[in-house]
């Protein structure tokens, strides 16, 4: 008969074997790094739109933006699908995008940053995903969709529409100011001429239609602002 003492000991020592084997098989939660949080708070995070846009690229490497970019896998999954399109002109967009975002990984100065799922379960749009993601990090959104962005305003999320930026960047006329420029096609109306600035901001010339591919002199009469821009309106010297 064995001893007492011993007996003892042997079940201290095949609890403890129970407990490590209990521990080891309960999956241990995942910590939440503080280094990834602390990496995307108050990052710039880019939507589809943007991406296939191309235009926000080039204002970041003019240094313009110089916070971490953040980018969401669904955002980075839908350019994969766009570029596997059958229809070509989408195709190519698609593959553009994750050609520039390539890039812009290699460029010194720019950290970007792509955020996993984080909500397998919820089947959510990509846009309520985007602006969640955004909101939960402090960060704001670059878009050329205007849908998008009024929905991140009533979130209360700050977005950032690329073509309104590209507005607010246009030359500023004023009436009464001369301007010296090439008639490059007919107008809406008949006797109408239409000139473009360097920005690309629309002039429609009075009595113009005569004078397509010259250039000339006119003088701003009114200035209309339309959803997608600037028109000036001008009349001849």
């Amino acid at each position: 008969m064995l001893p007492q003492r011993f007996l003892g000991y042997l079940a201290d020592e095949i609890a403890g074997m129970v407990v490590n084997r209990i521990t080891y098989l309960v999956p241990k939660r995942k910590k939440k790094t503080k280094s990834r949080i602390k990496s995307i708070e108050r990052a710039v995070f880019l939507d589809t739109s943007a991406i296939i846009d191309g235009r926000i690229f080039d204002v970041i490497r003019l240094g313009l933006f110089l916070d971490v970019l953040a980018i969401p896998n669904e955002i980075l999954l839908e350019l994969k699908h766009i570029a596997d399109s059958q229809d070509v002109v989408k195709r190519e967009r698609g593959r553009k995008g994750l050609e520039m975002l390539e890039g812009l990984k290699k460029t010194k100065g720019i950290k970007v940053v792509v955020v996993p799922n984080e909500n397998l379960l919820q089947k959510k749009e990509v846009d309520e995903t985007l602006i969640s993601i955004a909101k939960k990090y402090n960060g704001r959104i670059i878009t050329c969709d205007y849908n998008l962005e009024k929905k991140a305003a009533i979130q209360g999320v700050k977005a950032i529409n690329i073509n309104a930026l590209a507005n607010h960047l246009k030359i500023t006329a004023v009436p009464g100011e001369a301007l010296h420029i090439k008639i490059q096609h007919p107008g809406k109306d008949i006797s109408q001429g239409v000139g473009y600035l360097d920005d690309g901001t629309m002039v429609v010339v009075e009595s113009g239609v005569s004078d397509v591919d010259r250039t000339i002199d006119v003088v701003v009469s009114r200035v209309i602002q339309t959803a997608s821009g600037r028109i000036l309106f001008a009349k001849k010297i």
